[in-house]
């Protein structure tokens, strides 16, 4: 069973900078391309998508945070991060990462097996910006 930790949340004044990350617990005899997407809430509205990167790197960001957040990825770690400068009290939110992976086994009797794992959810990071 394939798990997605996250970590790096926290508080930080405004203007300040924090870095979150989604690591995917797959197993090391298997090498992966990663993709997905963060998502941030606040409690009374609705998710939404902060920014995505897909498995050629190429990105997406909402318009909220574009020039402030850098979403990144490293496919031999199995990791998905976002980086975020110029942190503003609206940017608080539980941030949540989306993650797929296309694997494939590498050495022993599997070798060459492919494996895909989907809409795997990390669970919550909580970020929280004062003034």
């Amino acid at each position: 069973q394939v798990q997605v930790v996250e970590s790096g949340g926290g508080s930080v004044q405004d203007g300040g900078s924090l870095k979150l990350s989604c690591s995917a617990s797959v197993s090391e005899d298997k090498v992966c391309k990663i993709d997905g997407t963060w998502y941030r809430q606040v409690p009374g509205k609705e998710r939404e998508s902060v920014s995505g990167i897909d498995t050629d790197g190429r990105t997406t960001y909402a318009d909220s945070v574009k020039g402030r957040f850098t979403v990144s990825q490293d496919h031999a770690k199995k990791t998905l991060s976002l980086q975020m400068n110029s942190l503003k009290p609206e940017d608080t939110a539980m941030y949540y990462c989306k993650v797929e992976l296309e694997c494939r086994v590498v050495g022993g009797p599997f070798s060459g097996e492919r494996y895909r794992y989907l809409d795997l959810w990390g669970q919550g990071s909580l970020v929280t910006v004062f003034s």
